[in-house]
């Protein structure tokens, strides 16, 4: 037997509210109508999901088991009807971004200002997430899109690398290293540097890059997003590596920054379903994300562009 919507709706209200009478005001009903519904499927899955103890519903293993995809469901019933409500009172829609920090910091959000430009009631969800919780929004349909940094190999997963940047060194404005026009791996070493976990996607590029110097660097503080990292240099806690694309648009007035000798580039990955077309929305997202991010600029121009 397969569960229908109203048996999953009933099930979730039990769990949820922990008795059958709790259930019956959840969803506006009696409780004679909550048991039946009850006895009736458990008996048709051939599977116990409460136990009576003193007048009580309490879950069985098996339940709490069904419970995590079953509330999946449920948020997917009220998404969809999320959408058909903003597409019956407005014909526009929502499109649903996940992105890393790095580029959600700044270029994604002037992408979904410029977007919102063309349709004012859009309505727009977005998170800055890690590496392995975009790849399982994408892939779980439960966001249109991600964008990220870091490569993805996931088979059901498109990879569109949409920009390219390099890695900087950013420092107070007092920095002695601001008299460098590039700074090379040793020139870090006298000076604590924030940096990211080296079992991490992100930590691993930063320290290959790293590795290049004929001393190692001195990490003093570990951080988990770039983001964060560009706080502590603000706040004064010492020096870091970041990628590009954090620094664009100057978000970040009070620190100075100096591109990294290395070769090692970082990419701007747009990250789409391979079995799942594109809502209007999202495809319009994506070509004004593409329309913001021309050829990167001379080395002299990206130094005045990110604070130096």
């Amino acid at each position: 037997m397969q569960l229908n919507l109203r048996q999953i709706e009933v099930f979730r209200a039990i769990m949820i509210t922990g008795s059958i009478s709790g259930a019956a005001r959840l969803l506006s009903v009696s409780q004679p109508a909550i048991s039946r519904l009850l006895a009736y499927t458990e008996d048709r899955l051939k599977l116990q999901l409460f136990e009576r103890v003193r007048g009580r519903v309490q879950p069985t293993p098996e339940a709490r088991r069904l419970f995590a995809e079953v509330d999946q469901v449920h948020r997917g019933v009220l998404r969809i009807n999320d959408l058909a409500e903003e597409l019956r009172e407005r014909g526009t829609g929502s499109v649903r971004i996940v992105a890393s920090p790095s580029v959600g910091h700044a270029m994604v959000p002037d992408a979904i200002a410029r977007l919102r430009q063309r349709f004012p009631d859009l309505r727009v969800e977005f998170e800055t997430l890690t590496l392995l919780e975009i790849i399982a929004r994408v892939t779980g349909a439960r966001a249109d899109l991600g964008i990220s940094v870091l490569p993805v190999d996931e088979p059901t997963i498109v990879s569109e690398v949409l920009a390219e940047g390099r890695l900087m060194v950013i420092m107070p404005p007092d920095h002695a290293l601001t008299r460098l026009s590039t700074v090379r791996p040793a020139d870090l070493t006298p000076y604590p540097l924030i940096g990211f976990g080296a079992q991490t996607p992100y930590g691993n590029i930063v320290m290959r890059a790293l590795a290049t110097g004929t001393e190692p660097v001195r990490v003093s503080t570990i951080v988990r997003f770039a983001p964060a990292a560009c706080a502590m240099v603000r706040a004064g806690a010492g020096i870091a590596v970041v990628d590009e694309f954090v620094l664009r648009g100057h978000p970040w007035p009070e620190i100075t920054a100096r591109p990294l000798s290395s070769k090692t580039r970082v990419h701007a990955h747009l990250l789409t379903p391979r079995f799942e077309p594109l809502s209007r929305t999202a495809r319009a997202f994506v070509d004004t994300l593409r329309g913001m991010v021309p050829p990167l600029p001379d080395a002299a121009t990206a130094t005045r562009a990110t604070g130096a």
